[in-house]
């Protein structure tokens, strides 16, 4: 297939390398010619430009923008577009983008790459970033059966888990295992910043290792994505926010009264539940 890719950054350019290595004509689009420039010099591209009326031969366009540009990328897409093609996103909030850019192409299906790195841009593409991992689609009432097949072809083709559910049920999931991470990691680093003796600070920064990167990696990471992930989602950020306030404020609770008992039983309890979460 002829398949276009908005936004050649970690994703559009991971999903641009899986899907050349099948066969397909993937044909970029950045806003930044020497990202095209890179694109096309490593193979990651058939073609790339900064203009949108290179995906004029479509037939599937992927957009791989910030969640605030997908709706405005889709409009300017549309001059540009046969009313077949069919639209998807990667954004990682899908009522907002769901419902704004629905009105504006009939033939669009929603969708969530749960995959990614520590690293952004073009650079960053690699080959196999879906392997394993959720790949999430959520199509409404309107949303064509024949689109969201033929974009759910193109998704398992990347050996991704496959999963669909309503846009609504989707964010406020994601706010508890993504967005809300994103939130306590950016608190947990935020924290040891304010130790204020700079030899104990030093020692901290000098001694952390696999736990304390594993706990803290996502709050390294873009801050552009985490405000747009508590903007586009706030209400059920705010939710799971709310939520782990009150767990933290029950764990501090027993920490000073010394109910060493009460808290080992919440840790056997978070013991049990994580493997469900993997």
């Amino acid at each position: 297939m002829n398949i276009g890719i908005v936004g050649l950054g970690l994703i559009g350019g991971s999903l641009a390398l899986d899907l050349k290595g099948l066969g397909h004509q993937v044909l970029g689009v950045s806003r930044h010619s020497k990202t095209c420039q890179i694109a096309i010099e490593r193979g990651i591209v058939n073609d790339a430009s900064d203009n949108l009326t290179l995906l004029a031969a479509a037939e599937v366009v992927f957009i791989c923008t910030p969640i605030a540009a997908i709706a405005p990328t889709v409009q300017q897409l549309i001059p540009h577009l046969s009313p077949e093609v069919i639209v998807t996103d990667v954004g990682s909030v899908k009522t907002m983008v769901v419902e704004a850019v629905t009105p504006l192409w009939h033939n669009f299906v929603g969708g969530h790459p749960m995959a990614g790195t520590a690293n952004s841009g073009i650079e960053a593409a690699i080959l196999g970033l879906f392997t394993g991992n959720p790949y999430v689609l959520t199509p409404i009432e309107t949303t064509p059966p024949a689109s969201v097949s033929i974009v759910e072809e193109l998704v398992r083709s990347l050996n991704s888990k496959v999963y669909f559910c309503r846009p609504e049920d989707h964010d406020r999931a994601v706010a508890w295992i993504s967005h809300l991470p994103v939130m306590v990691s950016a608190g947990l680093l935020d924290a040891c910043k304010s130790e204020t003796d700079p030899t104990v600070l030093e020692l901290a920064q000098q001694l952390a290792s696999s736990g304390f990167r594993d706990t803290s990696r996502v709050g390294g990471g873009n801050p552009e994505l985490g405000v747009m992930m508590a903007r586009y989602n706030q209400a059920c950020l705010l939710r799971s926010l709310t939520s782990y306030r009150h767990s933290l404020d029950q764990i501090i609770e027993l920490v000073e009264q010394e109910n060493w008992q009460a808290l080992e039983n919440i840790l056997e309890q978070t013991q049990l539940q994580r493997p469900q979460f993997l």
